[in-house]
């Protein structure tokens, strides 16, 4: 049971093109810097029959390592389809995602784990590690040797030809923890233990559970400040505070967690506590049912839970 309603990236079926083609790639041509939406030109004619890898322009940041969770902008296009497969530069409904108002919210990125089976099949994104973040890659394959079963799942016959453009925007290690020493928890809080690459031990003091949300930054950090729209990267333990039982904790998964805050994607305990922390805090949080699941709970969270949630900010896009 996990305790984050963390959307899924869906891949939309276009029009399906022939699998024959006339003529071998490049598939497309793509104009533009990282940073700012591609124009991508397709040769309705070209056909692909292995994958090709093509570092358009040169970040400067840290090299992508295998499992790091990247916040990537991304287009996937296919000859002959009705839309895009995935395009993070625009909403569903065809609006751009892109603002000139340097008050607007950061853009919704497409997160993912490099070399691993996650968001986007493995197959896309093993050939981005090594790659400096900050770069724009082009991907072109077939949609069999790039989407395996899902291409089918989503409509593509295995033999079409496709096109990715990525722009790295960041690479977040998952095993990262919050470094610092911690400070003593205020008094009614739980007790905190929190070391290494483990759930954290959330101990429940006596007496009755806040009626209020309750909230400490446990570790400081000094990265960036997270924003409402910013992609989130965390690493978290949650328990219930009757019984103190662990319910979830990223920890025991491959990968930490990622989430848009600050619109409405998590518990609102989340959001309301999270926006204006630091990349690098360990935040405490206490959150009441109204601030968590409410009368209803969630899966093995029985309705009215207070719930308590230890969270290390690893990073945002």
């Amino acid at each position: 049971m996990t305790a984050l309603a963390v959307p899924a990236i869906l891949l939309t079926a276009a029009a399906c093109g022939s699998e024959d083609s006339s003529s071998s790639g490049p598939l497309a041509t793509v104009s533009g810097k990282a940073g700012e939406q591609p124009t991508i030109e397709l040769d309705e004619d070209a056909g692909v029959t292995e994958t090709s890898v093509e570092v358009l322009s040169e970040g400067d940041g840290a090299q992508v390592k295998q499992g790091d969770m990247l916040g990537m902008d991304v287009i996937g296009k296919t000859p002959g389809g009705d839309s895009d497969l995935v395009n993070t530069w625009m909403t569903q409904d065809g609006q751009s995602t892109t603002s000139d108002d340097p008050g607007a919210p950061p853009r919704p990125q497409l997160v993912t784990q490099a070399g691993v089976e996650s968001a986007l099949p493995e197959a896309i994104t093993e050939p981005l590690i090594g790659t400096p973040v900050g770069s724009r890659v082009k991907i072109e394959g077939t949609a069999g040797d790039l989407l395996g079963d899902t291409a089918e799942a989503v409509g593509l016959d295995k033999g079409q030809a496709l096109v990715w453009v990525f722009d790295i925007n960041v690479a977040i290690d998952p095993t990262t923890t919050a470094e610092g020493e911690q400070a003593p928890v205020e008094e009614g809080l739980p007790e905190v233990v929190a070391e290494g690459q483990e759930p954290a031990t959330i101990t429940i003091p006596e007496g009755d559970a806040p009626t209020e949300l309750r909230e400490q930054t446990l570790i400081e950090g000094d990265g960036a400040e997270v924003l409402a729209g910013h992609t989130l990267f965390v690493q978290y333990t949650g328990v219930n505070w009757d019984g103190g039982e662990k319910f979830d904790s990223s920890w025991d998964r491959d990968g930490g967690a990622s989430f848009q805050i600050g619109g409405g994607q998590v518990i609102s305990g989340w959001d309301e506590t999270l926006v204006g922390k630091h990349v690098g805090d360990r935040v405490l949080m206490v959150l009441p049912p109204d601030k968590a699941y409410g009368e209803a709970g969630n899966a093995s969270i029985p309705g009215n839970s207070t719930l308590v949630f230890v969270v290390d900010i690893i990073g945002v896009a």
